[in-house]
C-alpha cells in the first residue's frame, strides 16, 4: 500500500480515536469492492449539488430528499463552474 494512503488512514484513525468514535479503514479485496459498490449506488441517487466553496462544503440531495453534507477542502472548488467575465471581441 502507498505510504500516503497508509499515513491518511492512520491519520484519521488517529482524529477519530480522539473522539472516542472506532473506524473501519478498507484498502482492497471484496470489502473494497462493497464500498465502491455502496458509494456508486448512493452518488447515483443524487439529483441536485449544491457547492459552497468558499466554506468548503458540498450538499448532495438525494432522490428521497435526504441530504449529505461533504466537507471538503477540494470537492466544492472542483464542483464549482468557473467565472467568465465575458469575451472581448476585435
Amino acid at each position: 500500500m502507498d505510504d500516503k494512503i497508509s499515513s491518511a488512514i492512520e491519520r484519521v484513525t488517529e482524529l477519530e480515536s480522539e473522539l472516542e468514535a472506532s473506524t473501519d479503514a478498507t484498502t482492497g479485496g471484496d470489502a473494497l469492492a462493497r464500498a465502491h459498490e455502496i458509494l456508486h449506488r448512493w452518488v447515483d441517487s443524487v439529483t441536485a449539488v449544491v457547492a459552497t466553496p468558499g466554506m468548503g462544503r458540498v450538499v448532495l440531495i438525494h432522490d428521497d430528499g435526504s441530504e449529505s453534507r461533504i466537507s471538503s477542502p477540494d470537492l466544492p472548488m472542483r464542483l464549482a463552474v468557473p467565472v467568465t467575465f465575458g469575451t472581448t471581441t476585435e
